[in-house]
């Protein structure tokens, strides 16, 4: 059974960055897709970016409108880990954050929550000055 654990959270100034760490533990990080929501309070579960591990379409990502730009998703295979770099962030980007992993669907899309059944815990982003 793996679990995701994301990391990297904190407190951060409009205009500064964060990276966001989700990893793996126990067994082969063996998801087909691994992406990034976020949830403020009050607000729906958000998709932010994503990145398809394997397959014809391993590599792609998809990023939402709201952080194209500024956000960008990568990984580390021998440490099992998929990154959310964050930069410019703006006060609009304060929520938990999320990493969801799929083993339902070949390729990842930030806009349907229900193909991930995995979670981790999440990691609090607050941007305030």
């Amino acid at each position: 059974q793996v679990q995701l654990v994301e990391s990297g959270g904190g407190l951060v100034q409009p205009g500064g960055s964060l990276r966001l760490s989700c990893t793996g533990s126990g067994s082969t990080f063996d998801y087909y897709a691994i992406a990034w929501f976020r949830q403020a309070p009050g607000k729906e579960r958000e998709g932010v970016v994503c990145i398809t591990l394997t397959g014809l379409h391993g590599g792609y990502t998809e990023t939402a409108d709201s952080v194209k730009g500024r956000f960008t998703i990568s990984r580390d295979n021998a440490k099992n880990t998929v990154y959310l770099q964050m930069n410019n962030l703006k006060p609009e980007d304060t929520a938990v954050y999320y990493c969801g992993g799929s083993s339902i669907q070949a390729m990842c899309s930030v806009n349907t929550v229900r193909w991930y059944d995995d979670w981790g815990q999440g990691t609090q982003v607050t941007v305030s000055s």
